[in-house]
C-alpha cells in the first residue's frame, strides 16, 4: 500500500495532480485507513504512470479517459487505440508544421534587424506591429 506522498514520489506526480485525477474520475478512489488516509495499491501506481506518460505525449485528458476505459476491458480489439494514436500523431505533425512556420518567420524577422538601430527603426517591432489579417 502507498500513501499519496509515496505514490507522488514514486511516479513523479504532484500530490495535487493525483487528487485532481481522482476528482475527475481518471484515477479510481483509493481505500482509506482508519485515520482516513488514502491508501493506494500497485494498480493505482500503474494507472497513474499510464496517465502521466500519456500526458507527456500530449494526449488530452478526455482521450486518456477513453483509453483507460478501453484498458479496463482487455478483451476488446485495440483498433480504437490505434485510430486514436494515429489521430493524435496527425495533430502533432500539424503542430510541427505550424511551429516550423513560426520558426521561419522569426528567423526572417531577426535577419532583417541587426540590433544597432533605435526602437523607432526596429524591423522586428515593425513586423510585429503589422498584420496580414
Amino acid at each position: 500500500m502507498y500513501t499519496i506522498g509515496r505514490l507522488a514520489q514514486d511516479t513523479g506526480c504532484k500530490v495535487q495532480t493525483i487528487r485532481y485525477y481522482e476528482e475527475i474520475g481518471v484515477m479510481p478512489p483509493p481505500d482509506r485507513s482508519k485515520g482516513n488516509q488514502r491508501l493506494y495499491e500497485r494498480s493505482h501506481m500503474h494507472r497513474l504512470l499510464f496517465i502521466r506518460h500519456s500526458r507527456e505525449l500530449g494526449f488530452p485528458l478526455d482521450t486518456i479517459r477513453q483509453l483507460l476505459n478501453l484498458t479496463d476491458n482487455p478483451s476488446q480489439p485495440c483498433e480504437t487505440v490505434t485510430r486514436t494514436a494515429r489521430a493524435h500523431l496527425a495533430e502533432v505533425n500539424s503542430r510541427i508544421v505550424g511551429l516550423q512556420n513560426v520558426k521561419l518567420e522569426l528567423e526572417r524577422m531577426i535577419s532583417q534587424c541587426d540590433g544597432g538601430r533605435q526602437m523607432s527603426e526596429c524591423r522586428i517591432i515593425e513586423v510585429l506591429s503589422t498584420s496580414d489579417k
